[in-house]
Protein backbone atom coordinates (compact mmCIF):
# COMPACT_ATOMS: atom_id res chain seq x y z
CA UNK A 1 0.00 0.00 0.00
CA UNK A 2 2.98 2.28 0.85
CA UNK A 3 4.50 1.83 -2.19
CA UNK A 4 1.28 2.56 -4.35
CA UNK A 5 0.74 5.58 -2.98
CA UNK A 6 3.86 6.63 -2.95
CA UNK A 7 3.65 6.06 -7.02
CA UNK A 8 0.66 7.73 -6.95
CA UNK A 9 1.88 10.99 -5.23
CA UNK A 10 4.88 10.81 -7.75
CA UNK A 11 2.23 10.53 -10.55
CA UNK A 12 0.87 13.50 -9.49
CA UNK A 13 3.67 15.90 -9.31
CA UNK A 14 4.30 14.67 -13.15
CA UNK A 15 0.95 14.96 -14.11
CA UNK A 16 0.69 18.58 -12.50
CA UNK A 17 3.78 19.71 -13.94
CA UNK A 18 3.57 18.48 -17.29
CA UNK A 19 -0.01 19.89 -17.36
CA UNK A 20 1.58 23.24 -15.98
CA UNK A 21 4.05 23.44 -19.31
CA UNK A 22 1.24 22.25 -21.39
CA UNK A 23 -0.56 25.24 -20.41
CA UNK A 24 2.09 27.84 -20.72
CA UNK A 25 3.23 26.82 -23.77
CA UNK A 26 -0.68 27.22 -25.19
CA UNK A 27 -0.80 30.71 -23.45
CA UNK A 28 2.78 31.83 -24.53
CA UNK A 29 1.70 30.82 -28.15
CA UNK A 30 -1.86 32.99 -27.93
CA UNK A 31 -0.18 35.68 -26.75
CA UNK A 32 2.32 35.49 -29.49
CA UNK A 33 -0.86 35.44 -31.81
CA UNK A 34 -2.50 38.47 -30.59
CA UNK A 35 0.24 40.56 -29.47
CA UNK A 36 3.29 39.50 -31.99
CA UNK A 37 4.83 42.69 -31.25
CA UNK A 38 5.66 41.95 -27.52
CA UNK A 39 5.85 38.87 -27.07
CA UNK A 40 7.09 37.24 -30.59
CA UNK A 41 10.61 35.93 -30.65
CA UNK A 42 12.85 38.25 -31.83
CA UNK A 43 15.97 35.93 -32.76
CA UNK A 44 16.08 32.48 -34.86
CA UNK A 45 14.67 29.76 -34.60
CA UNK A 46 11.63 31.33 -32.22
CA UNK A 47 11.17 33.60 -35.01
CA UNK A 48 10.57 31.31 -37.57
CA UNK A 49 8.43 29.41 -35.82
CA UNK A 50 6.37 32.41 -34.43
CA UNK A 51 5.86 33.53 -38.45
CA UNK A 52 5.01 29.62 -38.93
CA UNK A 53 2.03 29.91 -36.23
CA UNK A 54 1.34 33.24 -37.32
CA UNK A 55 0.27 32.11 -40.85
CA UNK A 56 -2.63 29.72 -39.42
CA UNK A 57 -4.01 31.71 -37.00
CA UNK A 58 -7.15 30.24 -36.41
CA UNK A 59 -5.96 26.45 -36.92
CA UNK A 60 -3.35 27.03 -34.04
CA UNK A 61 -6.00 28.54 -32.31
CA UNK A 62 -8.24 25.71 -32.54
CA UNK A 63 -5.96 23.14 -31.42
CA UNK A 64 -4.10 25.41 -28.29
CA UNK A 65 -7.08 26.67 -26.21
CA UNK A 66 -9.37 23.41 -26.24
CA UNK A 67 -5.75 22.20 -25.60
CA UNK A 68 -5.12 23.74 -22.95
CA UNK A 69 -8.83 23.22 -21.36
CA UNK A 70 -7.89 19.46 -21.38
CA UNK A 71 -5.11 19.89 -19.77
CA UNK A 72 -6.55 21.87 -17.18
CA UNK A 73 -10.17 19.92 -16.68
CA UNK A 74 -8.77 16.20 -16.99
CA UNK A 75 -6.46 16.17 -13.98
CA UNK A 76 -9.84 17.02 -11.99
CA UNK A 77 -11.68 13.73 -13.28
CA UNK A 78 -9.25 11.88 -10.94
CA UNK A 79 -9.76 13.55 -7.83
CA UNK A 80 -11.50 11.21 -5.89
CA UNK A 81 -13.99 14.39 -3.94
CA UNK A 82 -14.75 15.34 -7.28
CA UNK A 83 -15.92 11.64 -8.89
CA UNK A 84 -17.52 10.41 -5.51
CA UNK A 85 -19.25 14.21 -4.57
CA UNK A 86 -20.31 15.51 -6.99
CA UNK A 87 -21.18 13.31 -10.10
CA UNK A 88 -22.85 15.89 -11.94
CA UNK A 89 -19.71 18.43 -12.03
CA UNK A 90 -17.72 14.79 -12.54
CA UNK A 91 -19.72 14.47 -15.69
CA UNK A 92 -20.12 18.22 -17.04
CA UNK A 93 -16.47 18.16 -16.99
CA UNK A 94 -16.78 14.53 -19.06
CA UNK A 95 -18.56 16.02 -21.84
CA UNK A 96 -16.18 18.82 -22.38
CA UNK A 97 -13.53 16.84 -22.20
CA UNK A 98 -15.09 14.78 -25.19
CA UNK A 99 -15.68 17.60 -27.20
CA UNK A 100 -12.30 18.96 -26.35
CA UNK A 101 -10.35 16.02 -27.25
CA UNK A 102 -11.95 15.26 -30.41
CA UNK A 103 -11.19 19.16 -31.65
CA UNK A 104 -7.50 18.18 -30.45
CA UNK A 105 -6.86 15.32 -32.00
CA UNK A 106 -8.34 16.39 -35.56
CA UNK A 107 -6.84 20.11 -35.25
CA UNK A 108 -3.51 18.33 -34.35
CA UNK A 109 -3.61 15.97 -37.75
CA UNK A 110 -4.14 19.05 -39.79
CA UNK A 111 -1.79 20.59 -38.53
CA UNK A 112 0.81 17.90 -39.23
CA UNK A 113 0.26 18.40 -42.62
CA UNK A 114 -0.11 22.00 -43.06
CA UNK A 115 2.72 23.46 -39.89
CA UNK A 116 5.34 20.94 -40.16
CA UNK A 117 9.11 22.26 -38.73
CA UNK A 118 10.34 18.60 -38.31
CA UNK A 119 9.96 16.93 -42.06
CA UNK A 120 8.82 13.25 -42.44
CA UNK A 121 10.08 12.24 -38.81
CA UNK A 122 7.84 14.95 -36.98
CA UNK A 123 4.52 13.97 -39.10
CA UNK A 124 4.96 10.53 -38.51
CA UNK A 125 5.37 10.78 -34.62
CA UNK A 126 2.15 13.30 -34.59
CA UNK A 127 0.03 11.37 -37.29
CA UNK A 128 0.55 7.94 -35.46
CA UNK A 129 -0.16 9.47 -32.01
CA UNK A 130 -2.83 11.64 -32.92
CA UNK A 131 -4.71 8.77 -34.33
CA UNK A 132 -4.23 6.72 -31.58
CA UNK A 133 -5.69 9.71 -29.07
CA UNK A 134 -8.61 9.53 -31.10
CA UNK A 135 -8.90 6.02 -31.06
CA UNK A 136 -8.14 5.66 -27.24
CA UNK A 137 -10.78 8.56 -26.83
CA UNK A 138 -13.58 6.66 -28.69
CA UNK A 139 -13.07 2.99 -26.85
CA UNK A 140 -13.27 4.91 -23.67
CA UNK A 141 -16.13 6.63 -24.40
CA UNK A 142 -17.48 3.41 -26.09
CA UNK A 143 -16.87 0.96 -22.62
CA UNK A 144 -18.36 3.43 -20.64
CA UNK A 145 -21.36 3.57 -22.86
CA UNK A 146 -21.71 -0.40 -21.90
CA UNK A 147 -20.84 0.21 -18.47
CA UNK A 148 -17.75 -1.42 -18.39
CA UNK A 149 -16.18 0.94 -16.20
CA UNK A 150 -12.36 -0.75 -15.79
CA UNK A 151 -12.14 -1.21 -19.56
CA UNK A 152 -13.03 2.94 -19.99
CA UNK A 153 -10.91 4.00 -17.03
CA UNK A 154 -7.76 1.89 -19.09
CA UNK A 155 -8.61 3.96 -22.45
CA UNK A 156 -9.39 6.97 -20.55
CA UNK A 157 -5.70 7.15 -18.97
CA UNK A 158 -3.90 6.22 -21.95
CA UNK A 159 -5.94 9.14 -23.97
CA UNK A 160 -4.85 11.67 -20.96
CA UNK A 161 -1.31 10.15 -21.01
CA UNK A 162 -0.63 11.16 -25.50
CA UNK A 163 -2.46 14.02 -24.29
CA UNK A 164 0.44 15.07 -22.03
CA UNK A 165 2.73 14.20 -24.60
CA UNK A 166 3.01 17.31 -26.26
CA UNK A 167 3.50 18.93 -22.69
CA UNK A 168 6.81 16.48 -22.55
CA UNK A 169 8.40 17.43 -25.80
CA UNK A 170 8.86 21.09 -24.57
CA UNK A 171 11.72 20.28 -22.02
CA UNK A 172 12.97 17.36 -24.23
CA UNK A 173 12.97 20.72 -27.26
CA UNK A 174 14.76 22.49 -24.73
CA UNK A 175 17.51 20.31 -24.21
CA UNK A 176 18.40 20.17 -27.86
CA UNK A 177 18.18 23.70 -28.26
CA UNK A 178 20.78 23.74 -25.44
CA UNK A 179 22.86 21.71 -26.70
CA UNK A 180 22.80 23.35 -30.29
CA UNK A 181 24.13 20.18 -32.11
CA UNK A 182 20.86 19.86 -34.44
CA UNK A 183 18.57 22.26 -36.18
CA UNK A 184 14.87 22.47 -34.99
CA UNK A 185 13.95 20.49 -38.33
CA UNK A 186 16.53 18.13 -37.36
CA UNK A 187 15.31 17.57 -33.78
CA UNK A 188 11.80 18.22 -33.96
CA UNK A 189 10.83 15.12 -35.15
CA UNK A 190 13.52 13.09 -32.06
CA UNK A 191 11.43 15.03 -29.60
CA UNK A 192 7.72 14.42 -30.58
CA UNK A 193 8.78 10.42 -30.40
CA UNK A 194 10.44 10.64 -27.13
CA UNK A 195 8.04 13.02 -25.61
CA UNK A 196 5.03 10.57 -26.50
CA UNK A 197 6.52 7.38 -26.39
CA UNK A 198 7.25 8.44 -22.85
CA UNK A 199 4.26 9.23 -21.76
CA UNK A 200 2.18 6.50 -23.79
CA UNK A 201 4.48 4.23 -22.27
CA UNK A 202 4.14 5.60 -18.27
CA UNK A 203 0.47 5.04 -19.04
CA UNK A 204 1.01 1.52 -19.79
CA UNK A 205 3.13 0.87 -16.67
CA UNK A 206 0.54 2.63 -14.61
CA UNK A 207 -2.33 0.39 -16.07
CA UNK A 208 -0.56 -2.13 -15.21
CA UNK A 209 0.57 -1.27 -11.94
CA UNK A 210 -3.01 -0.55 -11.00
CA UNK A 211 -4.68 -3.61 -13.07
CA UNK A 212 -3.99 -6.38 -10.12
CA UNK A 213 -6.19 -5.06 -7.96
CA UNK A 214 -9.84 -5.50 -9.23
CA UNK A 215 -12.20 -2.40 -9.60
CA UNK A 216 -14.05 -1.90 -6.25
CA UNK A 217 -17.69 -2.18 -5.33
CA UNK A 218 -18.20 1.08 -3.03
CA UNK A 219 -16.17 4.21 -4.26
CA UNK A 220 -14.57 4.48 -0.55
CA UNK A 221 -12.45 1.63 -0.85
CA UNK A 222 -10.21 3.43 -3.61
CA UNK A 223 -10.58 7.38 -2.89
CA UNK A 224 -6.88 7.02 -1.90
CA UNK A 225 -5.82 8.27 -5.38
CA UNK A 226 -7.25 9.56 -8.16
CA UNK A 227 -5.27 7.00 -10.90
CA UNK A 228 -5.99 3.96 -8.86
CA UNK A 229 -8.91 1.28 -9.72
CA UNK A 230 -11.89 3.77 -9.00
CA UNK A 231 -13.05 4.72 -12.40
CA UNK A 232 -12.21 8.13 -14.62
CA UNK A 233 -17.03 8.37 -15.62
CA UNK A 234 -17.34 9.98 -18.45
CA UNK A 235 -21.16 10.65 -18.90
CA UNK A 236 -23.87 8.70 -20.28
CA UNK A 237 -26.33 10.97 -22.22
CA UNK A 238 -29.62 11.54 -20.70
Amino acid sequence: MTLRRSAARLLWIAVIVLAVIGVAAATRRALVLFWPAVFAGKYPPAAAMDKGFAQHVALTLAHIIPGALFLVLAPLQFVPAIRTKHLNIHRGLGRVLVVSALVIGISALVMTYTMNIGGANETAATTLFGILFLLCLIKAYWHIRRKEVAQHREWMIRTFAIGLGIATTRPIVGMFFAFRKLTPHEFFGIAFWLGFTTTFLAAEAWIDFTRQRSIPTKFAESTHDGFGSAPWSLPHPR
